[in-house]
């Protein structure tokens, strides 16, 4: 264990965190970037921050509006937890507040006219009869938990029992994390279809049903994008399509990363949904209803950065008026607590039966590949973190970025 922890910790460089709310930040230096406090000397540039070390100096660029409080830098000690990193506590000021950033569900209006494209391969999807959608109706769904609230409020018969809702032809309905529509003639060349089986019944417990579910895929890229929940009905998860406004020759840059894609939009409907339904504990499920991943907001109004040891003094060769690469800009970013079910101690199993005897968890259904693609998000992100930090009791700690 501790040779693996110490591969992890290898290549710490300068790790940022600044807290908004609190106008407070923690800065965290390598031991192998700086034997001690005295080598460290940090100082605010507007809004960027400089970090000087005997390897050369490091600026980070802060979001508009934030800024280092002159001489509030301050050495903490740690303790053993912190062996190979040097822990600096400071002060920021912050000026105007960003507002927080738009997701898929907080885009869609009606009378506007969308265009939906596979994340994938940027092709367009559900073109309707003129290459884009215009709905006269944009709908959120219920929660998923209506159907108990449902029995619980009304004295008669539930008259929605077994019935799914579904969109008429200018409709478009939200749900969590997806997005129904009606299906159109261009499906057929953009998109295709093909059964498969899910939930499949395990030995050990023959309650859990197999259950059959039609997925829909791209046709160019096989990406898959959603279900076919009805005939006419597609279910598009906000995770598979990139959802725009129809503006010019309608072409998407076929080039975005999927990992950062996947990692601002789930961290965008996190952040609406915490908002919205004042819950901060999440259940991420596959639609078989298997719970993949637990994740625990802890805050929403963090900024971070994470510069390797490899990184640190690179940019003193680079002059003031050169952009800094995203690795040297400070973002704004969720801070989670989780944990993965697939792979879980014994002590983590029994916080996952607690959540699920207590109701705990607000469920976040996402495709099987999508839940797999996101564990990698937050694995990788917890590997940046300094060794003192991954851990919180028996969750990991990451962050997403906005």
């Amino acid at each position: 264990m501790a040779e693996e922890m110490s591969a992890k910790t290898h290549g710490l460089g300068v790790f940022l965190e600044l807290r908004k709310r609190l106008q407070s930040g923690l800065l965290v230096v390598g031991t192998s970037v700086a034997r001690g406090p005295a080598d460290v000397a940090v100082t605010g540039e507007g809004s960027s921050l400089r970090v000087r070390t005997p390897g050369g100096e490091l600026r980070l660029a802060l979001p508009a509006g934030v800024a280092l409080e002159g001489g509030s830098c301050i050495h903490t000690p740690v303790g053993e937890a912190g062996g190979e990193e040097l822990h600096f506590r400071l002060r920021i000021t912050v000026g105007r507040r960003e507002q927080d950033p738009a997701g898929v569900m907080e885009t869609l209006r009606t009378e506007e006219t969308y265009s939906f494209h596979c994340q994938g391969c940027a092709t367009r999807l559900a073109r309707g009869q003129v290459g884009s959608r215009v709905f006269k109706r944009v709908l959120p769904l219920p929660n998923c938990n209506w159907n108990a609230i449902v029995d619980e409020w009304c004295c008669h018969p539930d008259p929605f029992a077994n019935k799914k809702l579904l969109p008429r032809a200018e409709d478009c309905l939200l749900g969590d994390t997806f997005v129904l529509l009606a299906r159109d003639g261009s499906c057929d060349q953009t998109l295709t279809e093909e059964v498969s089986s899910v939930g499949a019944a395990d030995a050990q417990d023959s309650k859990k049903p197999c259950h059959r579910l039609a997925l829909i895929s791209c046709a160019s890229c096989s990406l898959v994008l959603g279900e076919a929940v009805a005939p006419g009905t597609l279910k598009l998860y906000i995770t598979q399509v990139v959802v725009e406004p129809a503006v010019g020759d309608g072409k998407l840059d076929a080039s975005l990363n999927r990992s950062a894609f996947l990692e601002r939009t789930v961290a965008a409907r996190l952040l609406d949904l915490s908002n919205s339904l004042s819950s901060f504990h999440f259940s991420v499920q596959t639609p078989d209803g298997k719970v993949f991943l637990l994740l625990w907001l802890l805050n929403g109004d963090s900024i971070i950065a994470s510069v390797p040891e490899r990184l640190v003094g690179e940019e003193s060769s680079i002059s003031p008026p050169a952009p800094l690469s995203p690795s040297l800009r400070a973002a704004r970013a969720l801070k989670l607590l989780y944990i993965s079910c697939s792979d879980a101690s014994a002590q983590q199993r029994e916080i996952a039966t607690s959540w699920e005897a207590n109701s705990i968890g607000h469920a976040m259904v996402l495709p099987l590949k999508v839940c797999e693609e996101l564990l990698q998000v937050l694995d990788e992100s917890n590997a940046t973190l300094p060794a003192s930090m991954r851990c919180m009791r028996c969750y990991e700690v990451a962050y997403l970025r906005l």
